[in-house]
């Protein structure tokens, strides 16, 4: 699990943008990243860490959706050459490079790293892999281990800030998320209770289709045993979610609608609306809290800020 603490990431723009190479690193982490595009890969292979012992990701698209390899290497920049001139790899448009500072990883670590990353890749099943069979792990002394393990926890912190997501896990077990304290309307002219947890639902009685969440620590949770839409209808920019969640087995049929098979935190209630209802919804106007149909999430968000004291306010 990853620390919840505050942490300090240092993100470096080599050629100031931010779409060109970027370097990565976490205060007090001995991990470099190192991401370059593809159109930049003569430039960023004649940097020091490119010759460095470590793992690599290629990122891309195949098919309209996005894909991805994970390998390792004694000599990252070899091995990044190697995979530019191979006819099989034309899709990836991205490298993510990954090592430690003065080359402190060895031949082992990076292999235990590579299993470790294919393994969570599959299980999370956001991005599907152009690996073939899964790598096994290395031979490590437990004092090895847990080192890797923590240097697995401190990338997975630095891997999302440098947009790559496939090892977020927004699948949950069903039942997992914790349970919120019941919503109690203010009374007039009294604040609202600040919480930033509550349930929510949708209900669309046309088709009898009813979903659950709960927004806390940030996210918004909808619940395993969910109905969802059958299938998108008509364009948006949910479609791919909506299409990624059934190829996963997130969404499965059940009678004439799907049904959420874990409980899945989504980025925002308009996504987690749009999946449900199979086309594009606004959110914030849509979700119902559970205890009271007559404020959606809108109101309860709008509440939570106006309990929020101004600053200077007369006490």
């Amino acid at each position: 699990m990853i620390d919840t603490k505050g942490r300090s990431l240092e993100l470096f723009y080599i050629d100031g943008h931010p779409d060109g190479m970027v370097t990565a690193e976490l205060f007090n982490w001995t991990g470099h990243v190192f991401v370059t595009p593809r159109t930049r890969l003569t430039e960023a292979l004649r940097r020091k860490e490119a010759d460095y012992t470590g793992v690599y990701l290629l990122l891309g698209e195949k098919d309209g959706q996005d894909f991805a390899y994970i390998g390792e290497a004694e000599d990252l920049s070899t091995r990044l050459k190697q995979h530019a001139a191979a006819t099989d790899k034309d899709w990836w448009e991205t490298a993510v490079l990954v090592s430690a500072s003065a080359n402190r990883l060895n031949k082992a670590h990076v292999k235990y790293l590579e299993a470790r990353l294919v393994t969570m890749a599959r299980e999370i099943g956001h991005t599907p892999l152009h690996n073939g069979n899964a790598p096994s792990l290395p031979g490590l002394t437990e004092a090895d281990i847990a080192k890797m393990e923590a240097f697995l926890a401190n990338l997975m912190v630095v891997l999302p800030a440098i947009r790559v997501d496939m090892f977020i896990q927004r699948s949950r077990p069903a039942g997992s998320s914790r349970p919120v304290p019941t919503f109690e309307a203010p009374e007039a002219g009294t604040n609202p209770t600040t919480t930033e947890t509550a349930r929510f639902f949708l209900h669309k009685p046309r088709i009898d289709l009813t979903a659950k969440a709960i927004f806390q620590d940030g996210e918004f949770v909808v619940e395993a045993g969910s109905q969802a839409r059958t299938e998108w209808h008509g364009e948006g920019t949910y479609k791919p979610l909506h299409e990624e969640l059934v190829r996963s087995g997130i969404l499965q049929l059940a009678g004439e609608h799907r049904v959420f098979t874990k409980d899945y935190a989504f980025r925002s209630p308009s996504a987690a609306a749009a999946v449900v209802f199979g086309h594009p919804v606004s959110g914030p106007a849509a979700w119902k809290l559970e205890d009271n149909p007559d404020i959606t999430f809108r109101d309860w968000q709008a509440q939570q800020l106006a309990a929020i004291p101004d600053e200077g306010a007369d006490s």
